[in-house]
């Protein structure tokens, strides 16, 4: 029945999510797993899934960002599930953005193992957002769930910080939308990190109204651009590192805060290719001389967005004025 399966596979487009569900999954079974992120597999990792415990404990393995996985190490994978250890569990996250399951989910499911789709429409976010924030002991109102969304953007990683923050600024209080508002005004920052994410995973159309926002909210430009620039320094540095480095270890060695954000920016930066970062980093200098001369924000920096986005025939052909 669902939620004894001896393998269990999560997949759909948001790694948080994704990550959640595994973690909620281990939980209720009463697991500490061992944690192996996709891109450092080693090899060897299944086997102990099949070695019986010194103390009698369950052992249970969590491979995060199986779409990253070598050859070699799918096909461990794929070998353990035919023939899995019924006093293990094994749980996998997969992100796909495909409306059909990945090929592993077959392999999967003849086994008899749980396959499932982890999915969150944006009209669910505010319940998701309520939820998450009574998972705290935070009373959180629907208005004020709504206003947060507004304040923080959609990145459901993000939107979970933010009600852990309330939670701390607001124990015991029932929080509304003025609330909300206090404690997060002025926070274009974080809503360019989010139009990062929609733009250099291709969401064009979400980032220019994320854009849009932040420019009608009367955010600096070249704040914005600042923003970007720190974005496109902390991808060329997570694709520097070798790609089979444990995320928490990698997190750490590229100055990066979470161990999630690892994996999404090697998710973001193998979009690229090494010349194509370059060449972000010198559109965006363009960009820092067009502002600085007194181009219009919401002239150049659409372009801009759409370069991020992948889109090849962008560019920022805009005359440079040069102050005297």
């Amino acid at each position: 029945m669902p939620g004894s399966a001896a393998v269990v596979l999560f997949w759909g487009e948001d790694e948080f999510l994704l990550r959640l569900a595994a973690r909620e999954r281990l939980r209720d079974r009463g697991m500490e797993p061992t944690e192996v992120d996709g891109a450092g597999w080693q090899g060897g990792e299944t086997a102990d899934l099949a070695t019986p415990s010194l103390w009698g404990e369950q052992r249970a393995l969590l491979v995060t960002g199986s779409h990253h996985l070598p050859e070699a190490g799918l096909r461990e994978i794929q070998a353990y599930v035919t023939s899995p250890s019924p006093d293990a569990l094994l749980v996998m996250t997969l992100v796909s953005r495909a409306k059909s399951a990945p090929p592993l989910a077959k392999r999967v499911r003849e086994s008899g193992g749980e396959v499932r789709q982890v999915a969150m429409r944006r009209q669910d976010l505010p319940k998701w957002i309520v939820d998450r924030a009574k998972s705290r002991g935070l009373r959180l109102s629907g208005p004020a769930a709504t206003t947060l969304m507004a304040a923080v953007g959609e990145d459901t990683a993000a939107l979970d910080q933010a009600t852990e923050q309330l939670a701390v600024a607001f124990a015991g209080k029932t929080v509304t939308p003025d609330d909300v508002r206090a404690q997060f005004q002025g926070l274009g920052e974080q809503r360019v990190w989010d139009l990062c994410d929609q733009a250099l995973t291709g969401r064009l159309g979400e980032a220019l109204v994320t854009l849009r926002g932040l420019l009608e909210a009367r955010e600096d430009p070249l704040l914005i651009l600042g923003g970007i620039a720190a974005r496109l320094r902390e991808l060329v540095r997570v694709r520097g590192l070798p790609a089979r480095m444990p995320s928490a270890e990698a997190a750490k060695a590229a100055g990066i805060r979470f161990d999630w954000q690892v994996r999404r920016y090697r998710d973001q930066a193998g979009r690229f290719s090494e010349e194509g970062l370059a060449s972000l980093h010198a559109r965006v200098a363009e960009a820092d001389r067009a502002l600085k001369g007194g181009v219009a924000g919401d002239v150049l920096l659409p372009s801009l967005v759409a370069a991020m986005a992948g889109m090849p025939d962008a560019a920022l052909d805009v005359p440079v004025r040069v102050s005297r």
